[in-house]
């Protein structure tokens, strides 16, 4: 596994010397961030997002001083996928002393780093994993979430299936912790809505041919399919759901399938596709607008949902530390708890009982922007939708 250290610095000596006499210069511990995520597997599209954000969001601080006038450095390591590489290379972070980790995408290697915050000396920062057990009762007081969790979704989905065609739906979803949580709970609102899941399908990670799945999908004749797959797993059902005219002909409901990476992998197939959003660059605020504009004066193009999430956790993770004026994780974590925050969401609260970002959801349909298709957002329902914390979450 390779472990490579890349240390964000300032972006050229003129810079520095441009830069007012802020501690920087006058020897205050460093921000140590540790990078893990997705640089192979089924990830690594998203995980390559994910950096990009976070490697910007580091570079921007420095060009303005850091963060409570300290200079953000970052360690980089790849997760391969898996629970178990993601969990080496975190440990490896933190005792080398990047403690401050950011990045995983599946819920699984967010669990795995999550349990062992404490003995690590070590905080975490979650930002696309959704699973309900990392606020619920595998809590941890020095994990944060920033993006939505599935009770998040879930709950903006009850409102939304009142707007959702048909009766009967069926669901396909990955066989891992965040997709038999998706579906379990897709199909228990679709229920409580008085309407029908007669088939539900969890297909391994790592699958390449979903034929068999498309051929169950086919035969159920249901009015809409629920779809919870991510990554490469994503973009081979989408591209073959295509291939097997199982789309348009049955329509597709996406949760975190709307991504601009799997659009962007899939041709036309999920043009008009609805789904929950997680960010989307029209968001209507100062802190968001000043992100796009900077985003675009670099790429030359609007930031990805996965890049507006990661950007968004290393924000909370700064704030975290401007708070605590400390880059130690345990005081860092205190100070984030119950804290109120100006985000690319707007003002938003850190919950203080199960570290769970307060986060307005939304509903976007994929559609064609400027020559090119990505979500645009159609709904917006407010974070007061979010459900209470667990009482299985145990601080």
């Amino acid at each position: 596994m390779q472990y490579k250290k890349i240390y964000q610095l300032l972006a050229s000596a003129a810079l520095v010397t441009a830069l007012p006499l802020s501690a920087l210069a006058q020897g205050k511990e460093p921000v140590k961030v540790g990078l893990v995520s997705s640089k192979s597997g089924v990830f690594a599209e998203q995980g390559e997002e994910v950096m990009r954000a976070v490697k910007f969001a580091i570079e921007e601080a420095n060009s303005k001083g850091g963060v409570d006038g300290r200079k953000v450095e970052v360690v980089e390591g790849d997760d391969e996928s898996t629970p178990d590489a993601g969990r080496r290379v975190a440990e490896k972070m933190a005792r080398d002393g990047y403690n401050l980790l950011i990045g995983a995408v599946p819920s699984s290697i967010s669990l795995a780093i999550a349990q062992n915050l404490d003995r690590w000396d070590a905080a975490y920062f979650i930002q696309a994993s959704k699973s309900d057990k990392l606020t619920g009762d595998t809590c941890k007081p020095r994990s944060f979430r920033t993006n939505h969790s599935d009770a998040m979704d879930i709950a903006m989905i009850n409102e939304w299936a009142k707007k959702i065609k048909g009766n009967t739906f069926a669901v396909i979803a990955a066989d891992y912790v965040w997709g038999r949580d998706s579906g379990e709970s897709f199909k228990k609102a679709m229920e409580a809505q008085g309407k029908k899941v007669p088939l539900t399908l969890y297909v391994p990670m790592g699958t390449k041919d979903f034929s068999p799945y498309i051929a169950q999908l086919k035969a159920a004749n249901v009015d809409g399919i629920w779809v919870a797959e991510i990554g490469r797993d994503a973009m081979a059902f989408v591209k073959q759901a295509g291939e097997f005219n199982l789309i348009p002909n049955t329509p597709l409901i996406g949760h975190a399938l709307i991504s601009n990476f799997i659009i962007n992998a899939t041709g036309k197939n999920l043009e008009g596709v609805p789904g929950n959003s997680g960010y989307a660059a029209d968001l209507n605020n100062p802190r968001n607008k000043e992100f796009v504009a900077a985003w675009k004066a670099k790429f030359n193009r609007v930031p990805t949902d996965a890049e507006g999430q990661a950007y968004n956790g290393a924000q909370v993770m700064f704030d975290g530390v401007r708070l605590a004026k400390s880059v130690k994780p345990e005081e860092v974590s205190k100070a984030l708890r119950g804290a109120e925050l100006n985000t690319i969401y707007g003002k938003v609260t850190m919950r203080a009982a199960d570290n769970q970002l307060m986060l307005p959801n939304y509903v976007g349909r994929v559609k064609m922007v400027d020559g090119a298709l990505r979500p645009v957002i159609e709904d917006t329902y407010p974070a007061s939708l979010t459900p209470p914390p667990s009482p299985l979450c145990k601080m």
